[in-house]
């Protein structure tokens, strides 16, 4: 499946706005500062592949896992990522392109919140930046046809360069490691890891 960046859809925020609601209903036990729009979709104006990125924040990581069930409810299958988030897709699927949603629970304060909140911002706040990683995106996805891994790899050092200007230093990322936090046996895991929300 060709990676597909296309233009930006309005419609975009509305489904986050019923996502959150739902979201912020079935992870009340557990949240902590909130469930955020990220990625490109959650910039108004930029081209995007059109999958709503979202971020939300848990008072513990470790007691969040309670949380794995009833998001299985709302049709979220887990699959490992850093040892200090988890990760979710919807629907439950063998590719990344069939998913309309990705999910991450971490902790506020964290390397993945501050990473995704504040590319997020730094994208929100400048013209020229967003035109920027739009063409980059564009020329990426022509080049790199049906490889989201190649493509991604390809995207980060624009985003280690907004970030670093932000204060953060986006670290080498190894292949994620399924023991770092496992999941539960009732819930699918993905057959590949869908692309970060960026």
């Amino acid at each position: 499946m060709p990676i597909s960046v296309v233009e930006y859809d309005h419609d975009w925020a509305r489904r986050f706005d019923a996502e959150r609601a739902l979201l912020e209903r079935v992870l009340a036990p557990w949240l902590h500062g909130g469930v955020h729009h990220v990625g490109s979709t959650a910039v108004p104006g930029l081209a995007a592949k059109p999958i709503i990125d979202m971020v939300a924040g848990v008072r513990d990581l470790a007691r969040a896992r309670a949380a794995f069930e009833p998001l299985g409810w709302l049709g979220y299958a887990y699959s490992p990522h850093r040892p200090r988030a988890y990760r979710f897709s919807k629907p439950p699927a063998r590719h990344w392109w069939e998913c309309t949603h990705h999910l991450h629970l971490t902790e506020p304060g964290g390397d993945l919140w501050r990473e995704r909140l504040a590319f997020r911002d730094a994208l929100r706040g400048d013209a020229a930046l967003r035109a920027d990683y739009q063409g980059l995106k564009l020329r990426l996805a022509q080049e790199h046809g049906d490889d989201i891994t190649a493509y991604t790899a390809a995207k980060r050092p624009f985003v280690a360069r907004v970030l670093a200007r932000a204060g953060i230093d986006l670290p080498d990322r190894s292949p994620p490691d399924p023991s770092a936090s496992p999941a539960p046996p009732a819930l699918p895991a993905r057959a590949d890891p869908p692309e970060p929300g960026r």
